[in-house]
């Protein structure tokens, strides 16, 4: 499976969005201006701002915030971290954390409440 990765994300190619779009997106994650980005791509503003545009209607999302979160909630990018250790490298297999073995208890409290004639009483 291809992938892009910029400072720390991995993105997965063949999930929805084109390798130009993918990229835009994983830039406006790091928090950059559509002039940074463009700057980063190699092309103008303008082309930065459709790119970024397309990916939005794609995933259908408004914002960038949006299109981050949509992108994420699909799988399509990730922390490189996260990325490696579900999808990469061998998996042992988690064994169940156990409580020690202690007798349970329970506590009861009981609580009434006192009327003013069985108070005088």
């Amino acid at each position: 499976m291809d992938t892009i990765q910029v400072e720390g994300w991995q993105g997965r190619l063949g999930q929805g969005l084109a390798p130009r779009q993918l990229l835009a997106t994983m830039l406006s994650m790091l928090d950059l201006k559509v002039n940074e980005i463009a700057e980063r791509m190699n092309c103008a503003p303008s082309t930065a701002e459709k790119t970024l545009d397309r990916a939005r209607f794609k995933m259908g999302a408004k914002t960038n915030r949006g299109l981050i979160a949509e992108a994420m909630r699909r799988g399509i990018i990730a922390p490189l971290v996260l990325a490696l250790l579900v999808g990469g490298g061998q998996s042992t297999p988690m064994q169940p954390m156990r409580r020690p073995e202690a007798p349970r208890t329970q506590t009861l409290t009981r609580v009434q409440r006192l009327d003013e004639a069985q108070l005088a009483a």
